[in-house]
């Protein structure tokens, strides 16, 4: 059934509000911890990344920012900032989320911010505070927060102390956030951590955002849950506490899979947008999200994976903004359930393909974007610039 005008409008109006911020090292070679099957398109600096990203952005329209690890992006600090900011305006983008690593240097074997040895607290501390000064010099508001820290034994760390020590090392770094800068505390179950991870939970890290201050906030990875975790209640909570500052958005099958978005359970992810549009019609207020991709493919063409994750978004979101509320809140009071649960499935359901396809166009966009990247020449293009290069790389992770 064709949609109505009042459906089509309502659709063009959540796709004008949509947008996705790629990361950056999705679009290098990455793998497991067995290794990585390298790919001659990948890019392998960060001008390389940027230009990858602006393509995806030509394409779809929405992908104006790019999230970038320090370390990995901006190995000098902040003295690489005017130089990542002119490269990304010249390709089209801009610099998006500022990724601190606390993770890949040999002296966070035991930790970063939970470290028993003050030192490499210290060090750490100074590794996020340049990370926020960085930010300052980019422009970026956000500062995106994950830390590896954890134990894999028991008896081997004090649980309490550590936390102690994560709760003053995130107000101190609060305190020198400026102009409009957020901090998003992000958390994760296990990996690396197999005996506890220091911030294993949404509520922990939700204690750990309201204790440093008002700036702060919670970072949902759809990756970083348990198999059977309702991960749409933990929106719905996070958003009644005014507490949810963003998305890393993938999808997984066991555990934290990093695969394309909505590739297992598409269904998840727009429960998901229904909680944020239920809040937002009833509240009238449109929450602050930031909304990131986070997905390193290891066998999938890397701009390809990212068009596919940035079509399966907007296509949920649409079919998310479908939702009659009214009558749903309707249903919900009356406890009708069968016809409640229908009206997500109903629009769920619902083709949204095409109107997706005439906002495209209203708004000069591709309407198919992988076919137009496939068109572009510009795989080609990357592939033979970069195929030597990416062929004498080294077979380890990242």
């Amino acid at each position: 059934m064709p949609l109505n005008a009042r459906q089509a409008d309502a659709i063009a109006r959540a796709l004008d509000s949509l947008s996705i911020e790629l990361p950056s090292w999705g679009f290098a070679n990455t793998g497991t911890r067995f290794g990585k099957f390298l790919q001659p398109a990948a890019a392998t600096t960060t001008e390389e990344k940027l230009s990858d990203a602006g393509m995806v952005h030509r394409v779809t329209g929405i992908c104006p920012t790019v999230a970038l690890h320090v370390l990995w992006d901006l190995p000098n600090g902040a003295a690489d900032a005017p130089r990542v900011a002119a490269m990304a305006a010249r390709l089209g983008v801009r610099a998006g989320a500022i990724n601190p690593n606390t993770f890949q240097d040999q002296i966070y074997k035991h930790g970063s911010l939970g470290n028993p040895d003050s030192a490499v607290r210290a060090a750490a501390m100074q590794h996020l505070l340049d990370s926020a000064a960085i930010a300052t010099a980019l422009g970026s508001r956000d500062l995106s927060l994950w830390f590896a820290d954890g134990s894999n034994y028991p008896g081997t760390a004090n649980i309490r102390h550590r936390k102690q020590w994560f709760s003053e090392g995130l107000a101190q770094l609060h305190a020198r956030l400026s102009g409009n800068q957020r901090m998003l505390v992000e958390y994760k179950p296990f990996e690396p951590a197999f005996y506890h991870t220091d911030i294993a939970d949404w509520g922990m890290a939700l204690l750990f955002a309201r204790a440093a201050g008002p700036r702060a906030r919670v970072l949902v990875d759809t990756g970083h849950h348990y198999a059977a975790q309702n991960i749409e209640q933990i929106v719905a909570w996070l958003l009644s506490e005014n507490m949810l500052g963003g998305f890393h958005f993938n999808d997984r099958r066991y555990a934290d899979d990093d695969l394309t978005m909505a590739s297992i359970d598409p269904y998840q992810v727009f429960r998901i947008f229904n909680e944020i549009f239920q809040f937002e019609w009833e509240t009238g207020t449109r929450p602050d999200i930031a909304y990131m991709i986070d997905q390193s493919h290891n066998l999938k063409g890397k701009i390809e994976a990212m068009i596919q994750t940035v079509a399966a978004a907007q296509e949920l979101f649409a079919k998310a903004a479908l939702v009659d509320r009214e009558r749903l809140a309707g249903h919900q009071q009356r406890c009708n359930l069968v016809d409640a649960e229908n009206c997500l499935k109903d629009a769920f359901s619902t083709d949204v393909r095409p109107a997706i396809r005439e906002w495209s166009r209203g708004r000069g966009l591709p309407e198919d974007p992988l076919q137009a990247f496939r068109e572009s020449g510009y795989l080609e293009r990357i592939t033979a610039e970069r195929a030597e290069k990416n062929a004498a790389s080294a077979s380890s992770y990242a």
